[in-house]
């Protein structure tokens, strides 16, 4: 069964800091790429970061370059996020994804290049 699952979500102050995970079944995690997108009440959903699992390659959104790190952990089939000097900003929904496209030269980071999608965890961020 296809399956990713996050966690991790939950409320800081700003300038803390959160790690989200997720963990996939072992043929979705295997696809290409995994990703972190957030939406907000109101706003489009956007992307976060992405990671290639088959090398460890990385890519990030401008707005988080810096403060978020995309790492993964190959033996659990997990996939983190560690948010660091976190803003009211970021305070959104929290969607785990993964997707067929992209490889080691080429991270996608567009909502419709991700075709499996996780529950989403929640963070809230407070001033």
């Amino acid at each position: 069964q296809v399956q990713l699952v996050e966690s991790g979500g939950g409320s800081v102050q700003a300038g803390g800091s959160l790690r989200l995970a997720c963990a996939a079944s072992g043929a979705i995690y295997r696809s290409h790429c995994m990703g972190w997108f957030r939406q907000a009440p109101g706003k489009e959903r956007e992307p976060v970061a992405g990671i290639y699992t088959g090398a460890g390659n990385t890519r990030y959104a401008d707005s988080v370059k810096g403060r978020f790190t995309i790492s993964q952990d190959n033996a659990k089939n997990t996939v983190y996020l560690q948010m660091n000097s976190l803003k009211s900003d970021d305070t959104a929904m929290y969607y785990c994804a993964a997707s067929t496209e992209g490889g080691r030269f080429y991270i996608p980071l567009a909502r419709f290049e991700y075709n499996y999608w996780g529950q989403g965890t929640q963070v809230t961020v407070s001033s």
